[in-house]
């Protein structure tokens, strides 16, 4: 039996996408070879691969002034590539929202681009998505959507004349996008999308003509990327495969709507367990800013208790509750895959050890 996995990532996969995936593991659709050993310039990975980008952009609703990249290195090495490839000279704005955006601030940084950043919320613990305005002239704007740890999430998206760019890691394919303000939007595919080793970005096309004249690593270089159709090198064939199976899930669901009003009635079951408690549960994040792919909380009157928490969640079969180590607490990251059912069952859970430690 399959335990409640509510791990920040790498996380929970659907049932079905890991069923299917065994089959195939020892013979791809009878064909008398693992999916993991085909050549990735044959027909049959071909398949794989240019079909989950057809479904990723019809996912997203995403026209042809984009192009779906699939690389290797997860969204960490992102944080150079986006400096390396649409750096122009000029000022590159961030908002300082948590630790995945401090990485790409200091990144950008080392690479000597010259960063300012719009609005922090680093005094208050990230706890909550800070206001403010980009200008409309810097090389690119970068944001990002969610953050894991802290459990705060953009419910809309700064308007800019910039290139917007979003690392979207951490709620990719949980909702549907508008991208008429968006230049980039990338993410590791991990949490929501797949397993970990492959990062996909959505990448406006006049940025790729950025990347064309810059002398960087082939290897480091969008326009590669792009006129190779990620398939310069040899890619993560098996990591490609599993994203395949994730877009196909994700369609069968009813697409990234349907997704969504789930993922709000899953965050909705566990906001409330908190804000009914009492003051025996304290949510980390402030509540107009509050995620609904991470939910981050400590116990209020007896941090102690945390550690007895998260033993016997663990003995109840639900794991990967402990918060970051960053910030501690408890945190529950409930991405496409977590049921409602298994939701309902962790808010129980709360219930009850509220009930027993009160």
């Amino acid at each position: 039996m399959r335990v409640m996995n509510f791990s920040a990532g790498p996380s929970n996969l659907p049932d079905e996408v890991l069923k299917e995936a065994r089959e195939h593991l020892f013979d791809y659709h009878g064909k008398g070879f693992s999916i993991m050993e085909v050549s990735h310039r044959g027909k049959v990975f071909e398949e794989v691969h240019f079909e989950a980008i057809k479904i990723a952009k019809e996912l997203y609703g995403v026209n042809d002034d984009y192009e779906v990249l699939l690389m290797q290195g997860g969204a960490s090495l992102q944080f150079a590539m986006i400096p390396m490839n649409l750096y122009m000279g000029g000022v590159c704005e961030f908002a300082n929202t948590g630790v995945w955006t401090k990485k790409a601030i200091k990144e950008a940084e080392i690479l000597g681009v010259n960063t300012k950043i719009v609005a922090s919320s680093q005094e208050s613990e990230f706890n909550h998505i800070p206001q403010f305005e980009f200008s409309d002239n810097a090389d690119y704007a970068y944001i990002c959507s969610n953050n894991t740890i802290y459990g705060t999430q953009y419910k809309s998206y700064p308007k800019t004349k910039s290139p917007l760019i979003i690392d979207a890691s951490s709620d990719f394919f949980s909702k549907k996008i508008d991208f008429s303000n968006i230049a980039m939007l990338f993410g590791g595919v991990q949490k929501n999308a797949g397993i970990s080793g492959l990062a996909c970005a959505f990448l406006r096309k006049d940025m790729i003509e950025r990347s064309k004249n810059k002398n960087i690593p082939s290897m480091l270089k969008y326009s590669v990327y792009a006129e190779n159709n990620s398939l310069f090198n040899t890619p993560a064939t098996f990591a490609i495969y599993m994203f395949n199976l994730e877009m196909k899930w994700l369609l069968n669901q009813g697409g990234l709507d349907k997704i969504n009003e789930q993922n709000i009635q899953k965050a909705k079951i566990l906001y409330d367990v908190i804000d009914e408690s009492n003051g025996f549960y304290k949510g980390h994040a402030k509540k107009e800013d509050r995620s609904l792919m991470n939910v981050s909380f400590n116990i209020a009157h007896d941090k102690n208790l945390e550690s007895v928490f998260v033993k016997e969640a663990e003995e109840n079969g639900m794991i990967g509750l402990k918060g970051h180590k960053i910030l501690g607490g408890i945190r529950a990251s409930i991405y496409n895959s977590i049921s409602i059912e298994k939701v309902q069952k962790l808010s129980e859970f709360m219930k009850d050890f509220a009930k027993k430690h009160a």
